[in-house]
């Protein structure tokens, strides 16, 4: 029996295309944060320690790609970085959400 490779429900591409582009976006976002936060003269262990974070090293996975910002901290984030909240969201939502924000935002520039 052939074996057929689970796809993405909404785009019809196989899963082991979607991911990696899931986690390419994830990575720019981090990559963004990791900047603000240097621009912020903060460490990660700093950032951590504001926003009341257990392990510092939770920043480090979000900057790498490996994790989101949480949409319960993602204000929080925002503020101790000097970033205005809804813009900071908006922006996230590009990569995290790219979909949903074209159909929100339309083509519009970052």
């Amino acid at each position: 029996m052939k074996q057929v490779k689970h796809q993405d429900i909404l785009t019809g591409r196989p899963r082991d295309k979607v991911v990696p582009e899931a986690r390419r976006l994830r990575k720019q976002a981090g990559d963004w944060l990791k900047q603000a936060r240097a621009e912020a003269g903060l460490s990660q262990a700093d950032l951590a320690a504001r926003l009341n974070l257990k392990y510092y090293t939770f920043i480090s996975q979000v900057e790498n790609g490996f994790s989101r910002v949480p949409t319960e901290i993602m204000g929080a984030w925002a503020s101790e970085l000097g970033l205005e909240q809804a813009k900071f969201a908006k922006h996230l939502l590009m990569y995290y959400e790219p979909e949903l924000y074209r159909l929100l935002f339309g083509a519009e520039s970052k």
